[in-house]
Protein backbone atom coordinates (compact mmCIF):
# COMPACT_ATOMS: atom_id res chain seq x y z
CA UNK A 1 0.00 0.00 0.00
CA UNK A 2 1.67 3.39 -1.34
CA UNK A 3 1.57 6.37 1.79
CA UNK A 4 -1.05 8.39 -0.20
CA UNK A 5 -3.26 5.10 0.17
CA UNK A 6 -2.18 4.73 4.51
CA UNK A 7 -3.12 8.44 5.19
CA UNK A 8 -6.04 8.56 3.03
CA UNK A 9 -7.37 5.39 5.28
CA UNK A 10 -6.21 7.11 8.07
CA UNK A 11 -8.08 10.03 7.22
CA UNK A 12 -11.35 8.31 6.43
CA UNK A 13 -11.12 6.37 9.80
CA UNK A 14 -10.67 9.50 11.83
CA UNK A 15 -13.37 11.31 9.91
CA UNK A 16 -15.92 8.37 10.25
CA UNK A 17 -15.30 7.40 14.23
CA UNK A 18 -15.97 11.85 14.42
CA UNK A 19 -18.67 11.70 12.82
CA UNK A 20 -19.90 8.87 13.68
CA UNK A 21 -19.35 10.45 17.75
CA UNK A 22 -20.68 13.80 16.85
CA UNK A 23 -24.02 13.31 14.86
CA UNK A 24 -24.60 10.46 17.81
CA UNK A 25 -25.22 7.30 15.18
CA UNK A 26 -23.56 4.87 17.57
CA UNK A 27 -25.72 5.82 20.67
CA UNK A 28 -23.08 6.72 22.73
CA UNK A 29 -24.41 9.86 24.73
CA UNK A 30 -21.05 11.60 24.91
CA UNK A 31 -20.39 14.12 27.94
CA UNK A 32 -20.36 17.86 26.87
CA UNK A 33 -16.66 18.69 27.57
CA UNK A 34 -15.86 15.35 24.87
CA UNK A 35 -18.73 16.87 22.75
CA UNK A 36 -16.88 20.03 23.05
CA UNK A 37 -13.21 19.21 21.97
CA UNK A 38 -14.93 16.77 19.80
CA UNK A 39 -16.18 19.98 17.20
CA UNK A 40 -12.78 21.69 16.90
CA UNK A 41 -11.03 18.49 16.41
CA UNK A 42 -10.18 18.91 12.41
CA UNK A 43 -8.54 22.39 13.11
CA UNK A 44 -6.30 21.19 15.94
CA UNK A 45 -5.16 18.05 13.63
CA UNK A 46 -4.74 20.65 10.53
CA UNK A 47 -2.65 22.72 12.84
CA UNK A 48 -0.35 19.99 14.21
CA UNK A 49 0.20 18.70 10.77
CA UNK A 50 1.17 21.97 9.65
CA UNK A 51 3.82 22.24 12.88
CA UNK A 52 5.30 18.95 12.30
CA UNK A 53 5.74 19.74 8.64
CA UNK A 54 7.65 22.97 8.96
CA UNK A 55 9.92 21.49 11.91
CA UNK A 56 10.35 18.77 9.66
CA UNK A 57 11.44 21.19 6.98
CA UNK A 58 13.48 23.33 9.34
CA UNK A 59 15.17 20.21 10.30
CA UNK A 60 16.01 18.98 6.92
CA UNK A 61 17.43 22.38 6.14
CA UNK A 62 19.60 22.85 9.73
CA UNK A 63 20.91 19.10 8.68
CA UNK A 64 21.91 19.09 5.53
CA UNK A 65 25.13 17.87 4.25
CA UNK A 66 26.98 20.12 1.42
CA UNK A 67 28.32 18.23 -1.42
CA UNK A 68 31.77 19.50 -1.64
CA UNK A 69 33.19 17.63 -4.39
CA UNK A 70 29.78 18.60 -6.18
CA UNK A 71 29.98 21.85 -5.81
CA UNK A 72 34.01 21.94 -7.57
CA UNK A 73 33.12 20.22 -10.27
CA UNK A 74 30.03 22.29 -11.29
CA UNK A 75 32.09 25.66 -10.47
CA UNK A 76 34.57 24.51 -12.88
CA UNK A 77 32.03 23.65 -15.16
CA UNK A 78 30.43 26.75 -14.95
CA UNK A 79 33.91 28.58 -15.47
CA UNK A 80 34.46 26.59 -18.85
CA UNK A 81 30.98 26.80 -20.34
CA UNK A 82 31.56 30.25 -21.55
CA UNK A 83 34.74 29.10 -23.68
CA UNK A 84 33.07 26.05 -24.67
CA UNK A 85 29.79 28.12 -25.95
CA UNK A 86 32.18 30.74 -27.84
CA UNK A 87 33.56 27.23 -29.43
CA UNK A 88 30.76 26.71 -30.80
CA UNK A 89 30.21 29.98 -32.45
CA UNK A 90 27.84 31.35 -29.26
CA UNK A 91 28.40 34.82 -28.98
CA UNK A 92 28.07 36.93 -25.70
Amino acid sequence: MTKLAQWLWGLAILGSTRAALTTGALGLELPLSCQEVLWPLPAYLLVSAGCYALATVGYRVATFHDCKDAARKLQSQIQEAPADLAHRGLRF
